[in-house]
């Protein structure tokens, strides 16, 4: 069964960058939307960013021109930017079979990862 999976999450100081990638042991991505997901502490688990198979992409306002959405045939990669202390979470991605991507929305998603662990503090 797919199963993707997160790296390279970690600690950082406001203002500083991250590059989490995404990948599937034994298997391309290349055919897949994906989408990566933010669950803030004590929050619900929310849609950052996505792309297609196609290379068009989504992101959530709040990261709009601070991440970078991109992919290549085995990895999907989240640039982020200019972290800020509300971008502390874990992330996850995930594949959406659907032609509603776009929306990011969790329910159209599947194959979740283990998630990655982000956190921007001082």
């Amino acid at each position: 069964q797919l199963q993707l999976v997160e790296s390279g999450g970690g600690l950082v100081q406001p203002g500083g960058s991250l590059r989490l990638s995404c990948g599937a042991s034994g298997s391309t991505l290349s055919f897949y939307n994906i989408g990566w997901f933010r669950q803030a502490p004590g929050k619900e688990r929310e849609g950052i960013s996505a792309i297609n198979a196609d290379g068009i992409t989504t992101y959530k306002d709040s990261v709009k021109g601070r991440f970078i959405i991109s992919r290549d045939k085995v990895t999907i990669y989240l640039q982020m930017n200019d972290l800020k202390p509300e971008d502390t979470g874990i992330y996850y991605c995930a594949i959406c079979p659907r032609h509603n991507w776009g929306a990011m929305r969790e329910e159209d998603y599947f194959h979740w990862g283990q998630g990655t662990q982000v956190t921007v503090s001082s």
